[in-house]
C-alpha cells in the first residue's frame, strides 16, 4: 500500500509540474497574437494618414470642377472648355484614391454610385435636358450624372469642340444643357463635402475607437469594403465587363471614361496604386508607411505555400501594374483591337482577389460579408 501510495502521489506532481509548463487547450495561439496587434493604432494610421488626407485633397478637386464648371457656363468658350477638361481629369484621377472608401457617410449617402457609375446614360441625359425636368438625388438616375455624365456632356456631345459646345451655345435646349452640367458638377462637390465634413467631425474618432474583432469592429467592415471594391469595382468594373470576362462578349462600351481620349488606363492604373498604397499602409502623398494589412500579416506570420504572404501579396500588386503597362492608354481601344491584353489583366487581377479574399481574410480571421454575383 505504501509504494502504490508513492507512485499516486509521484504521478501527481508530474501532472502539476506539466500542467505549468504546457497549455491547457483553451487559448488559441492565433487568436492571441491577433488581439494583441495595435488594431487602433492601425485605424488611427489609416483615418489620420490616409482617408482624411485623400478626401481633404479630392474636396479640393470637385470644388475647382465646380468652380470651372461655372467659368464654362458664364462663357462658353473653346478656351474655358479646355480649362474645365483639364479640372475634370484631374478629379477623376484624385476619386480613384478616395473610391475604396465607401464607409460611414459615403456608404450612407450611395456616393461611390452618385459620382461613377458606368457607362452614362446618355439617352437618359438627353431626355432629361430636353426636358428641363429631373431628380439627380434619385438612385434611378446614378447613371445620368457624376464623372460619367461629364465626360459625355464635355467630350461626347460631338466629334469636334466646334460641334460639343454648339449645344451650350446655339442647340434649342441650350440653356438647359448648361444647366445640367452645372447641377451635376454641383452635386459631385457636395456630396464629397458631406463625406469629407463627416471625416473630419465624429466619424473619425468613432472609426479609430472600434478596435472590435466582430464582424461590426471598422477593421472587419471596412477589410470586407477594401476587398469587395478590388473584386466588384477595379477588377470586374474596370476590366471585366469591357473585356467580356463574364459572358465572353467583350463591350467596349463598358470602359471607364468612354468618351475620353486616351484616359481609362490612367484611372486603372491609378486605382490599382491607390489599393497598394493602402496595403502597404503609405501615407498619402507621402513615402512614409504605417500600419496597415502588410504589417498585420507580418505581425501574424502568415504564410502561403513557405513564402511571406504579405510579400505574396505585394508581388502580385507589382504584377499586375507590370502588365497593365502592355496596355493601350485607351482600355476601349485595347478591347477593340486586341482584347486578350485586357483578359490577361482580368487574370492577375483575379490572383490578387484569391490572395486578399481568401488568404488575406482568413489570416485575419474575417468573414467575407458580402454577395458574389459574378459567377466567377
Amino acid at each position: 500500500m505504501k509504494k502504490i501510495s508513492g507512485i499516486l502521489m509521484i504521478l501527481a506532481l508530474v501532472l502539476v509540474a506539466c500542467s505549468k509548463d504546457e497549455p491547457t487547450g483553451t487559448v488559441d495561439p492565433v487568436d492571441s497574437s491577433k488581439n494583441s496587434f495595435d488594431r487602433g493604432e492601425m485605424l488611427a494610421n489609416w483615418a489620420d494618414n490616409i482617408i482624411v488626407p485623400a478626401f481633404k485633397n479630392f474636396k479640393s478637386s470637385t470644388q475647382q470642377l465646380e468652380s470651372k464648371t461655372s467659368a464654362f457656363v458664364q462663357d462658353p468658350s473653346e478656351a474655358s472648355l479646355e480649362v474645365l477638361r483639364v479640372a475634370f481629369r484631374t478629379a477623376y484621377i484624385d476619386f480613384q484614391t478616395v473610391s475604396m472608401f465607401e464607409i460611414g457617410k459615403a456608404d450612407q449617402l450611395n456616393y461611390r454610385n452618385y459620382l461613377n457609375t458606368y457607362p452614362a446614360n446618355a439617352a437618359n441625359i438627353d431626355q432629361k435636358i430636353a426636358s428641363g425636368s429631373y431628380n439627380l438625388e434619385l438612385p434611378s438616375s446614378f447613371s445620368e450624372q457624376g464623372f460619367p455624365a461629364l465626360d459625355y456632356l464635355i467630350n461626347g456631345l460631338g466629334s469636334t469642340n466646334a460641334e460639343i459646345l454648339a449645344f451650350y451655345t446655339s442647340d434649342q435646349n441650350s440653356a438647359n444643357y448648361l444647366s445640367y452640367l452645372e447641377d451635376v458638377s454641383k452635386r459631385m462637390n457636395s456630396l464629397t463635402k458631406e463625406v469629407n465634413d463627416s471625416w473630419q467631425g465624429d466619424f473619425r474618432d468613432t472609426f479609430v475607437g472600434n478596435t472590435s474583432s466582430s464582424s461590426t469592429g471598422s477593421v472587419d467592415r471596412f477589410t470586407n469594403d477594401y476587398v469587395m471594391y478590388f473584386e466588384k469595382i477595379l477588377r470586374s468594373g474596370k476590366i471585366g465587363y469591357p473585356a467580356g470576362a463574364f459572358t465572353g462578349e467583350p463591350s467596349p462600351q463598358n470602359t471607364e471614361a468612354y468618351y475620353s481620349n486616351n484616359f481609362s488606363k490612367i484611372l486603372y492604373s491609378k486605382a490599382v496604386e491607390s489599393v497598394q498604397d493602402f496595403y502597404n499602409g503609405k501615407h498619402f502623398n507621402s513615402n512614409q508607411t504605417g500600419k496597415s494589412y502588410k504589417q498585420y500579416l507580418d505581425y501574424l506570420d502568415s504564410m502561403k505555400d513557405g513564402a511571406n504572404l504579405s510579400v505574396l501579396i505585394d508581388a502580385q500588386f507589382n504584377a499586375i501594374k507590370e502588365q497593365a503597362a502592355s496596355l493601350d492608354a485607351s482600355l476601349k481601344s485595347q478591347v477593340e483591337t486586341n482584347n486578350t491584353r485586357m483578359l490577361e489583366a482580368f487574370d492577375e487581377l483575379q490572383k490578387e482577389v484569391i490572395l486578399l479574399k481568401v488568404d488575406m481574410m482568413q489570416a485575419l480571421s474575417i468573414s467575407v460579408d458580402y454577395v458574389d454575383s459574378d459567377g466567377d
